[in-house]
């Protein structure tokens, strides 16, 4: 069984869909740039607000008998050559920024050929922003107001936010303060980037008006590229080494507990203002990767894309201070994407790396059209294909958006001139295909459940309070001549002084008595001071001495703070490596795991050779097996044809036999019956035939032919020229042959005698007659039995070749085969 590749997500099962769930096509729009030179040939025309047609350039037949093909197009809708950035921005880009103030997710990419406006239709140039410097624009405008101190929100690696408290921001903020360089002059100041000097006009501003005031809003941009298939981060501050400088490291994506991909370790930036946030883009598209080319100066060999991520915290009740609950808050995001320019290298005379770069370029583009098709396919026949969104680190990116987490918007830009006419309706096609797909829309999400319109009453409350404060006037100081005029108000009055006659003694008196009440009324005055000035210094030594102890407990506590940030930064660092040991090991794993599928392939390979060698084996041991059936089949049926052969030779050999004994004796009789009339001299009457041995062993036998019996000896010679064979012609190798000639021999008179005798009186007529030989069988009997008889003619025997061919002996006109006489001519 195949182990599972790891480092794949784990695919999250769909939600079932209602029939109440509300889907868009995906918006494509197209733009036409304008040719380069005034005379060029031009292949793209605008019909209308939303077509554009095609026509085949000179040379270029699209037809075979010749004729031009002219192809029409349909888009959400076209921008001709005269369409300035600011109305492309407020038909494509604007409802994307008001969707992200209201917690929706946004994607927007462009699309087409190299040289065709994608960077400018993105970027812009001073006086003439893009996309992107309008949507940083808007965004601020309608934000400013309600943004958050830095450091208040902060995100965490993965791919959330946390809510920190004043006093750590404060912190955080102080010690960023204190990392960055001495406080530049006017002179040394930096100034701002001529790339972005002047992109938006105040004219051109733009803003939101339906924010919710409710909420503290921060902003934070990252800025990555995806070249040869690799993620980097173009805002990482990787330290430079002159002697040994060290390649960027690339990124992996990682998928949040919302099932939502992000890059792992991607720098996010928090900005407050668009200048900063167009200070951060230009450091990172300074280290994008752009090549010259043969068909553009400034090529981008890697798709670029800027994010743009906002999060909303909700004030509490009281509207003063944002809620310590990141539950709570929202994030929402816009991609910004900048595809690199499918290319031929044909045309663009690509070599090296950068013919690598082409073929990434074009493989990526290749998967990002393969996933639109089978997303094409799923909704309009109601498959459920695999969406192959891990082939590309660019559809893999942003699979959620083509899942339903936000509006996805492509800018096809198209370049009219006829040289590129092939690539455009490729790019053409690709886009009619896309508009028909739908995504579902996103649901509003809501803040929370308190109240609206906080931060308006807190500010009122304080608006209020600070007017109500002015009414009742400042704070005064002891020196205040109203205070001072109160406080001798609050002494006994004075009497009358005048002294009209010398004798007066009571206004002396009187006056005595009020100046001594004074002085009483002074006097406790002093001592209340006193009192209170000695409570005071006491309350001030305490307080001093209470400051001292917070100072040396703060004192304390910087320490163990420095100590914390030593052991911080050390985590850091540990963390780091094992980051670098979590990558290097990722990778020693895909390796292992590549290595793993490789032999799983060789093993299943080896294992269908082996199961098709086990066949093939099989096949040839029941081939063998019914050779050997058919094969003992045949022994069988030979053995019982051999057997019956056999038996009909011998059978054959036996009948030959017994027909040459018959001739013996037949022979033997006529010689007895030839000796017996030459004694008597008178002839005799011939005994009877005996009858021939029974042939129906011959009638019953198969149908064959076979050997014939051995033909009688040649008697027309004399005895002295016949041969040893001849002269004993008439001696049988058998006992009963033997028997019988010694019986005869002793009665008459002797046979060579009388066959001497015949042949002086009567000449002997020999006829020789040769008889073709069979080709089945063999003779098997001496050279003295190899006559010939009428039972040999008819069979056909087969003669010996050293053998002379037998002839019919004929002895004075008599057969010795039929025992009869015939006449000699």
């Amino acid at each position: 069984m195949q182990k599972p590749a790891r480092g794949k997500t784990p695919r999250r099962p769909c939600p079932k869909k209602t029939s109440n769930i509300e889907k868009d096509p995906v918006g494509v729009y197209c733009r036409i740039r304008p040719l380069g030179a005034e005379f060029e040939e031009c292949c793209v025309e605008m019909i209308s607000s939303s077509t554009i047609q095609l026509h085949a350039p000179d040379g270029l037949k699209a037809n075979r008998n010749g004729e031009y093909k002219e192809t029409q197009y349909s888009f959400k809708k076209v921008f001709g050559i005269k369409t300035t950035q600011m109305e492309l921005f407020e038909d494509i880009a604007k409802p994307l920024i008001e969707d992200l103030i209201h917690c929706k997710n946004g994607l927007l990419f462009t699309y087409g050929v190299t040289g065709s406006g994608k960077t400018f239709t993105m970027t812009g140039s001073p006086g003439e922003g893009g996309l992107l410097p309008r949507c940083l624009d808007m965004l601020f405008n309608s934000i400013g107001p309600f943004q958050a101190k830095r450091f208040v929100i902060k995100t965490d690696d993965k791919n959330g936010v946390e809510i920190q408290n004043q006093v750590d921001a404060l912190l955080e903020r102080q010690k960023r303060d204190s990392q960055q360089s001495v406080p530049k002059t006017p002179s040394s100041r930096q100034k701002t980037d001529p790339e972005f000097a002047d992109m938006i006009s105040p004219e051109e501003a733009c803003k939101s008006e339906n924010v919710d005031e409710d909420c503290c809003y921060s902003v934070f941009v990252s800025y990555i590229e995806i070249y040869n298939n690799y993620i980097y981060d173009l805002l990482e501050d990787a330290p430079f080494d002159p002697i040994r400088p060290k390649p960027p490291q690339s990124k992996i994506l990682r998928e949040d507990q919302n099932h939502n991909m992000y890059v792992a370790g991607c720098t996010e930036v928090e900005v407050k203002s668009t200048e900063e946030a167009f200070e951060v883009f230009w450091k990172g598209q300074k280290k994008r990767r752009i090549a010259n080319t043969q068909l553009n100066r400034e090529s981008s060999r890697s798709h670029s894309v800027f994010i743009m991520k906002l999060a909303q915290a909700p004030l509490d009740a009281d509207g003063d201070h944002i809620l310590q609950d990141k539950n709570q808050v929202n994030v929402s995001q816009l991609c910004l994407v900048d595809l690199a320019g499918s290319e031929r290298t044909s045309r663009t005379r690509a070599e090296g790396s950068r013919l690598r770069e082409a073929g990434n370029i074009n493989q990526s583009l290749m998967t990002l059209r393969t996933c639109i098709e089978v997303l094409r396919e799923n909704q309009m026949c109601g498959t459920n294909k695999m969406v192959p969104y891990r082939d590309s680190k660019v559809t893999h990116l942003f699979k959620n958006y083509f899942d339903g987490e936000g509006k996805v918007r492509m800018i096809v830009c198209v370049n009219p001139k006829a040289d590129d006419y092939e690539e455009t309706m490729l790019v053409m096609r690709f886009a009619e295909m896309t508009q028909e797909v739908e995504v579902a829309r996103p649901v509003d999400r809501p803040i929370c459940g308190l109240a609206a319109g906080r931060r308006h009453r807190n500010q009122a409350f304080r608006d209020e309070l600070s007017r109500r404060l002015e009414e009742r006037g400042g704070p005064s100081t002891a020196d205040d001549p109203a205070l001072l005029n109160q406080l001798i108000d609050s002494f006994p009055a004075l009497p009358p002084c005048e002294l009209v006659d010398p004798a007066d003694d009571q206004t002396l008196p009187r006056l005595i008595e009020v100046l001594e009440r004074r002085h009483c009324i002074r006097q406790k005055m002093t001592e209340q001071l006193n009192r209170t000035s000695n409570t005071l210094k006491s309350m001030l030594q305490q307080f001093d001495s209470q400051l001292t102890a917070k100072e040396n407990y703060l004192h304390d506590q910087r320490g163990k703070l420095g100590e914390k940030d030593k052991i911080i930064s050390n985590q850091k660092m540990e963390i780091e490596r094992l980051e670098k040991k979590s990558k290097m090991l990722e990778y020693k794993i895909d390796i292992l795991q590549k290595t793993t599928n490789i032999y799983e392939e060789d093993k299943r390979s080896l294992q269908h050779e082996l199961e098709t060698q086990e066949q093939r084996l099989q096949r040839e041991l029941s081939e063998r097996r019914r050779m050997e059936q058919r094969m003992q089949g045949m022994v069988t049926d030979t053995r019982l044809k051999w057997e019956k052969e056999c038996e009909r030779r011998v059978n054959a050999k036996q009948l030959e036999m017994q027909n040459k004994l018959w001739v013996k004796d037949e022979k033997l009789k006529q010689l007895k019956a030839i000796v017996t009339e030459s004694s008597s001299g008178c002839p005799t009457e011939r005994p009877e035939k005996p009858e021939r041995p029974s042939r129906e062993r011959d009638r019953t036998a198969p149908q064959k032919r076979s050997a014939s019996p051995s033909a009688l000896p040649d008697f027309s010679q004399t005895p002295s020229c016949q041969n040893p064979a001849s002269r004993n012609a008439v001696q049988d190798p058998y006992p009963t042959s033997s028997s019988s000639s010694s019986t005869s021999s002793s009665t008459y008179p002797s046979v060579a005698n009388c066959i001497s005798e015949w042949e002086q009186r009567f000449p002997v007529d020999t006829r020789q007659g040769s008889h073709p030989a069979t080709p089945q069988y063999g003779s098997r009997t001496p050279a003295r039995y190899q006559s010939s008889s009428s039972v040999g003619r008819r069979r056909g025997q087969r003669w010996a070749p050293d053998t002379n061919n037998p002839a019919t002996t004929l002895v004075y006109g008599l057969d010795l085969e039929s025992g009869t006489r015939v006449s000699v001519c």
